[in-house]
């Protein structure tokens, strides 16, 4: 009797050895990647922005940056990397450690964008690590006053009349304001030529000096020049009027179809640990919530989002698709 019940005794403790060491393996796996979420970062942290210092593109993640800085308890510190539409910059972040020391900020075209317009990339931004989408930031058309229209009709009578003479600026091939222009194009069936810049603010400079006389670019940074005479808005490009500007048409209202708003994401080297890409995320949509930062933001033209990785996949697999159709509708090419 005695024996049956050591034998009983043994067997009953095999399933809760087995459960214990089950729990351990589990925590072996789990621990490691808990433990760099909460260390993390241990070291300062770069924003690799792929365009030039100046313009939103840069100062959207600069912002962020100081407020990370007293976040983190850890300098984050934003590195110009410009060059080939973004794609310099892109490629230095794809090829970096994952190690959460390195991330990349930038427009749509180093995300979503070259993709379609460069048949060799030496990196595939689909496996970035998505982080979040700092914000969005409505286009306006803009024009210099030297053009004899003063509202989007005129505009568009204007250069239908003078098919070829009027070129528009952008802040390079594959920006928003490239394709914005080359949707419009397609959509009018009217001639503008294109002029690409090295970002946003030598193309805003040669519009001033009336070097090219159009534009699809950023409302706030717009509005300043139309205050002061020297640029004309004719429209937006968000999908309806804006509410700070409600006697200026949407674009899509007389060229149904032409919509774009440019965005700002932020994403890291391919095989990041999710804890970091996770906590980032979390940590930057707190910063955006804050009245000071959305203050900023809403100075600088920006509608902050803070979205999660999960739902930034999903907007850049949306972008990505959409402006495909775009560039090969309009036989887009490079050099």
């Amino acid at each position: 009797m005695l024996f049956k019940n050591r034998i009983r005794v043994h067997l009953n403790r095999r399933p809760m050895a087995l459960a214990v060491g089950s729990l351990l393996v589990c925590s072996s796996l789990l621990w490691p990647e808990q433990l760099l979420a909460q260390s993390w970062p241990i070291k300062p942290v770069r924003f690799i922005v792929p365009n030039p210092a100046g313009g939103t593109a840069d100062s959207l993640p600069r912002m962020l940056a100081e407020a990370l800085t007293q976040k983190l308890g850890q300098a984050v510190v934003v590195e110009n990397r410009p060059g080939a539409a973004g794609n310099i910059g892109a490629e230095f972040v794809f090829k970096a450690e994952p190690d959460g020391s390195v991330f990349l900020a930038a427009p749509p075209p180093a995300l979503t964008v070259n993709p379609s317009l460069y048949p060799k990339l030496n990196h595939d931004p689909t496996r970035f690590e998505s982080v979040t989408v700092m914000a969005t930031v409505p286009n306006a058309l803009l024009v210099h006053p030297s053009l004899p229209v003063n509202s989007l009709k005129e505009f568009l009578d204007y250069v239908r009349t003078n098919p070829g003479k009027l070129s528009y600026a952008s802040q390079g091939s594959g920006s928003t304001a490239h394709l914005t222009a080359e949707l419009f194009k397609l959509k009018t069936g009217l001639q503008i030529t294109h002029v690409p810049y090295k970002g946003d603010a030598p193309a805003v400079t040669d519009l001033l000096a009336g070097h090219v006389q159009v534009m699809f670019g950023n409302v706030a940074a717009g509005l300043n020049h139309v205050r002061n005479g020297k640029l004309k808005m004719l429209a937006v490009t968000s999908p309806v009027r804006l509410p700070n500007l409600p006697d200026l048409p949407a674009l899509q209202e007389q060229v149904p179809g032409v919509v774009a708003v440019t965005w700002f994401g932020i994403v890291a080297p391919p095989q990041t640990p999710s804890s970091i890409t996770l906590k980032l995320s979390q940590t930057v949509a707190e910063i955006l919530k804050s009245p000071d930062m959305a203050r900023r933001y809403a100075e600088a033209g920006a509608t902050p989002v803070g979205n999660s990785p999960q739902e930034m996949t999903a907007w850049m697999r949306e972008d990505a698709e959409r402006w495909a159709q775009v560039i090969k509708a309009a036989n887009i090419k490079v050099d």
